[in-house]
């Protein structure tokens, strides 16, 4: 008796059932891995922290002239071939993020403090720092015609000025309690052939903490670096980075790097007793 087209199929079906459980069991098994990774708990840690200390972005952004921003855009058109994630008059979106920066140092709730933002670009972030008692000041290069309007836009004093590696910044006549450098990237210093990016070393990052906590910070001041990804979706820190940071005094919490005037004291991002 010969075998129906269905047994004959049989063998067939049971190896895509096979195949098809092992996929799903692969997708299971990253899920379970990712809810344990340090990144994942870290994570949970910050959304708690802001939790205890909620900020309104709709009260933020009842500040903000929308359509002025909308109007400047249009005064200053995109470059040729910027990412869309760089649609800075978003008020929306930008709100949201530098909330979450603002909450992440205690800035909502700490004393008034002096601020320097290394790479300021629109000024999002020292406009919501002046919001909460903050002074603030900016350094950029003025490679963004659209950032000349905005810092203007939201009030926020601005050095024009370019970092480059194993170079002293501009002298700024003061010091602060607080340097950021959010979304780095002037440690980038060209594309090689692969598209890979060559960057500073790790002498060029000393020379610049250095630089930062020597010259611009005050006693009880603190420097954060928040890097972006790789390409790849890893982390900035590869383990030699993490572990130069780590012997600067840093404290480092995904892709964040806090590091105190004095490299062996290992700073906290809450301004008082507890937290991280």
């Amino acid at each position: 008796m010969r075998p129906s087209s269905w047994q004959r199929r049989q063998p067939a079906l049971l190896e895509v059932s096979r195949a098809s459980l092992h996929r799903s069991a692969v997708r299971l098994a990253r899920k379970f891995q990712k809810l344990f990774t340090r990144d994942a708990a870290e994570s949970l840690w910050e959304h708690a922290c802001r939790w205890t200390h909620p900020v309104s972005s709709r009260r933020i952004l009842a500040t903000i002239d929308k359509a002025e921003l909308v109007r400047l855009r249009e005064h200053y058109p995109y470059r040729p071939n910027a990412r869309k994630i760089n649609a800075y008059e978003d008020a929306n979106y930008w709100v949201g993020v530098n909330v979450k920066r603002v909450q992440d140092l205690w800035l909502d709730r700490s004393p008034p403090l002096d601020i320097l933002d290394l790479g300021c670009g629109p000024g999002y972030f020292l406009y919501l720092c002046r919001l909460f008692g903050h002074e603030g000041l900016g350094l950029d290069p003025d490679d963004e015609p659209f950032f000349r309007g905005t810092t203007k836009f939201f009030g926020v004093s601005r050095v024009v000025a370019r970092i480059n590696a194993q170079a002293p910044l501009p002298n700024l006549g003061r010091q602060f309690d607080l340097v950021t450098a959010h979304r780095v990237c002037f440690h980038r210093i060209a594309r090689r052939e692969n598209g890979e990016w060559l960057e500073w070393t790790e002498a060029d990052w000393k020379f610049f903490t250095n630089d930062v906590r020597t010259r611009f910070l005050k006693p009880d001041g603190r420097l954060l670096l928040e890097f972006n990804r790789r390409a790849d979706g890893s982390s900035f820190f590869t383990p030699e980075l993490r572990a130069f940071f780590e012997s600067e005094g840093a404290r480092i919490v995904r892709w964040k790097a806090l590091l105190a005037t004095d490299p062996n004291q290992r700073p906290r991002f809450k301004t008082s007793s507890g937290g991280l």
